[in-house]
């Protein structure tokens, strides 16, 4: 989730990531892979060993598998990991933090953090992630948003209080050991239910963290907006148009 406002502090951080810390299964149902053009935009040619951090439930090391390299996992959520080994049980998958992953030095020819560099603190990060990459390793940074230059996703967005969306100037901060920072975009779709919307939108930090009043009231506004509104019949399946947004640097 890219976000342009003000710097979330580490205390804030900390208190908004801890809202994933349960609710693994629900995470693997609900929320969106990565299309595979992303993986194949950011991994180098020749990569052998790679490093997937905050991994969740495995979306993204799944992709990593997928093209022929050792994968390890790293997330800070239990939970998480223990349904990526799950499905994903050849991956060494560890607790652990972008900035404290608790792996060797040199390591990895990729490290990938995908939907999850804007719960880290980026300058620590840089430095651990330096770290277990070789030298002229890729850091790629990976986020889903919702493309609210469709006017119904948009409204969407607000009104499940997303802060996943599209922001034309958004520039991930990386350390110093780090250059060489460009980007990719692929435009794709997701296909959901109604109801499936619904329960994505219980997925995101703003549901997790509200009271049941909160929680309530953007249950009611998504049924009417999706139903009422929209006039979607209840489990008519529609497109949601996300872009993902590939970020990649070279460890100098």
């Amino acid at each position: 989730m890219a976000r342009g406002g003000p710097k979330l502090d580490h205390g804030r951080r900390q208190e908004l990531g801890q809202s994933f810390q349960d609710g693994g299964e629900h995470y693997e149902r609900v929320r969106p892979g990565y299309p595979a053009e992303s993986a194949d935009w950011l991994i180098p040619a020749g990569a052998r060993d790679a490093l997937d951090v905050g991994a969740g439930t495995g979306k993204f090391t799944a992709l990593l598998l997928d093209r022929g390299l050792a994968v390890a996992a790293v997330d800070p959520s239990t939970d998480m990991l223990d349904q990526l080994r799950v499905l994903l049980p050849g991956v060494p998958a560890t607790e652990g933090t972008a900035e404290a992953t608790g792996l060797g030095d040199s390591a990895f020819d990729v490290v990938s953090v995908a939907q999850a560099w804007h719960w880290c603190d980026p300058i620590a990060a840089s430095t651990e992630l330096s770290r277990v990459l070789r030298t002229g390793g890729t850091l790629g940074l990976i986020w889903n948003q919702l493309d609210t230059s469709v006017p119904w996703v948009h409204r969407l967005s607000r009104i499940m209080h997303a802060g996943d969306v599209y922001r034309p100037h958004f520039r991930p901060p990386v350390g110093p050991e780090f250059e060489g920072l460009e980007s990719h975009v692929t435009h794709w779709e997701d296909a959901l239910t109604t109801e499936e919307i619904m329960e994505l939108a219980k997925s995101r930090s703003y549901y997790l963290r509200s009271g049941e009043a909160t929680r309530a009231k953007v249950r009611a506004n998504l049924d009417w907006y999706l139903h009422d509104h929209l006039g979607h019949a209840p489990g008519a399946r529609l497109g949601l148009p996300y872009l993902t947004l590939t970020w990649r640097a070279v460890k100098a």
